[in-house]
């Protein structure tokens, strides 16, 4: 499956946007399910928040209406959409979380990834079957994740690697539970890999493993959830790129793993891992994001961080080289 960079940055660029508007680690707080365990309908957003594709950008304003840009940045309401207070963008797909606490999705259902029981293309949102007190979504490559208020965690779309982790390789039409977690606040999701946060500070993934972007010391692909022992909890967020995953510690070390052929995780080599390992030269971290081979981090003092893949100017220093450890952006210091 090809994916173009470029239209890959403007994901990244969506998370991170959303990640430092909405004061969350590594997205938005209802989106990520930052520590959310709601019993009630959810508030609408009180700041702007975006995120991106490669070929659309979504913004949900306060008063609970989404936005959409098209490949043409033309900018319309999404039709018949009100109430949203959380949205995701996957490869050609769109998800939006109601405050009633259900799911909405509209774009390319090729996979199941609107999950609405059909494999029907979709220009306005249908509401994904089965869901409700739902806190956080996030959107893969034509799959979907959502967390109830519960805990638990339910996927649909696109399994050829087990990124569903609901024991199969098979597409889901319809949202299914992922098997073996419960006590899930937020979740990330990208090309092909998912990654969940416990409540106990711990981290646990599923899906494609080719780069060991699961962490669990192998590279043998996962249809389950396993966990990521070497972090020993204490996590506080969790980041998905495409084929690398970040995480923020509660004392605000940064860690990663996976691919690193553009340096994307920071620890001044270009050597990929299947365990995490600290990112250098960060302290105090409190937001992450990963976009297709480069990083992001926030600090609690402002300060934003970036490293890896710079072919397209997207860590912002100012030129075209890449960076095996972190960089503050030039146009921010």
């Amino acid at each position: 499956m090809q994916i173009n960079t470029r239209r890959w940055m403007t994901r990244l660029l969506g998370v991170w946007l959303g990640a430092v508007m909405g004061a969350g680690c590594g997205q938005p707080p209802v989106e990520s399910g930052d520590q959310a365990r709601l019993g009630a309908p959810l508030r609408a957003a009180q700041s702007a928040r975006l995120a991106g594709s490669e070929t659309r950008s979504l913004a949900l304003r306060p008063n609970g209406i989404v936005w959409g840009t098209d490949f043409n940045s033309n900018s319309t309401p999404v039709p018949e959409l009100i109430g949203a207070v959380a949205v995701a963008d996957g490869e050609a797909h769109s998800l939006a979380l109601r405050y009633d606490g259900t799911v909405w999705s509209w774009g390319s259902n090729g996979y199941g990834a609107l999950g609405d029981g059909t494999l029907i293309d979709s220009a306005v949102p249908v509401r994904a079957q089965g869901l409700d007190g739902v806190v956080a979504v996030a959107a893969g490559s034509f799959y979907s994740l959502a967390v109830r208020y519960d805990g638990t965690v339910w996927a649909w779309g696109y399994n050829a690697y087990g990124q569903l982790g609901d024991g199969t390789t098979n597409e889901r039409f319809v949202p299914v539970r992922v098997q073996g977690l419960d006590g899930v606040v937020a979740v990330a999701a990208n090309y092909s890999h998912s990654l969940a946060l416990r409540s106990d500070g711990s981290v646990w993934a599923w899906g494609d493993n080719s780069r060991g972007q699961l962490g669990d010391g192998t590279t043998s692909s996962r249809s389950v959830p396993v966990p990521v022992p070497w972090l020993n909890g204490g996590v506080v967020a969790v980041a998905a790129g495409v084929s690398h995953s970040l995480a923020v510690r509660s004392d605000g070390s940064a860690w990663a793993w996976g691919a690193n052929y553009r340096g994307q995780l920071g620890d001044g080599t270009t050597s990929s891992r299947s365990v995490p390992g600290r990112v250098q030269g960060l302290s105090g971290v409190v937001a992450v994001g990963a976009g297709f081979n480069h990083s992001l981090a926030v600090s609690s003092d402002g300060t934003a961080w970036a490293w890896g893949d710079n072919s397209y100017g997207q860590l912002g220093v100012g030129g075209a080289t890449s960076y095996s450890t972190t960089a503050l952006p030039s146009s921010l210091y």
